[in-house]
């Protein structure tokens, strides 16, 4: 399935689960509020982000009730400021409560995601380095997560385990060696990219001498790194991974690698204070 088409699948399937989740058999405290009460509601950022979900709110409040209509005053990969409205929602108040806080979750969550991919992407702006997400994903999140990062700024690694090959040191143990292991991943699928993770210039230059599409350097010290790209010399792809922070990130760019793989964009998200406020409730 293409990316594309699996990400809209991801996006009809995650919001039918996340109501399902909450909603359940109904949201008894919505049945509160009289049937026939219509709502006009707007959504703010109490902090400076990015934003990422408009899809997936759409998606959850037509699955709610198609009656709703959103206004969105941003689009995904915008700048949000502190206080700024970047939605309002207008119809049936039951159903603009109910939908609430599944839809915050999604913006919260994926706008944080944005938001921290930006951080980075934003520190290295005046290189050519390109930032990589990882598989460290929240689960059943993996789809909207990346398509977060993308929004934020950075790039995907690969999507899962089918896409690509990432041979790392416990292939290499069980396939007898590097030579050995890139020898049967272009066997099995001579199309699929084969990036080797190596620990020491020793294995950088196994693994360029196989000829690896990509290689990783894990935990490269500065000198290291500048040492490989040297020797590298354009003959494959290098990222750098590991040790990659606030505070290095800036010093490992400039060792002239391609690529540097950050775990930290997508699994430790810190969410988005966000807040829905009903403006205005009238009898239809």
């Amino acid at each position: 399935m293409h990316y594309h088409e699996a990400l809209a699948e991801e996006i009809r399937t995650s919001t039918a689960r996340l109501l399902a989740e909450d909603v359940g058999p109904g949201d008894i405290t919505a049945q509160l509020i009289p049937e026939r009460q219509w709502a006009r509601a707007r959504v703010i950022t109490r902090e400076a982000a990015v934003l990422c979900g408009v899809a997936w709110v759409d998606e959850l409040y037509r699955r709610l009730d198609p009656r709703v209509n959103l206004t969105w005053h941003a689009a995904d990969g915008d700048r949000l400021a502190p206080d700024q409205v970047f939605v309002e929602l207008e119809g049936p108040a039951r159903s603009l409560m109910t939908g609430e806080r599944a839809a915050l979750n999604l913006l919260q969550t994926l706008s944080g995601t944005a938001t921290r991919a930006r951080a980075y992407a934003d520190r290295v702006a005046d290189t050519g380095v390109r930032l990589l997400d990882t598989r460290k994903t929240l689960p059943g999140l993996r789809l909207a997560q990346k398509y977060a990062v993308t929004c934020g700024g950075c790039h995907n690694h690969r999507i899962g385990l089918y896409d690509a090959f990432l041979i790392k040191e416990n292939h290499i143990a069980a396939c007898g060696g590097i030579a050995a292991a890139v020898r049967e991943a272009r066997s099995i699928a001579r199309d699929l990219p084969v990036e080797v993770e190596v620990e020491n210039l020793e294995e950088l230059d196994q693994a360029l001498t196989a000829g690896a599409d990509v290689v990783m350097l894990d935990n490269f010290s500065l000198d290291d790194l500048r040492e490989a790209v040297a020797r590298t010399a354009g003959k494959a792809t290098l990222e750098a991974s590991g040790n990659v922070s606030d505070t290095t990130l800036e010093a490992i760019a400039a060792t002239g690698v391609d690529c540097i793989s950050i775990g930290a964009l997508t699994k430790d998200v810190k969410a988005i204070d966000l807040s829905m406020r009903v403006e205005h409730v009238e009898s239809r």
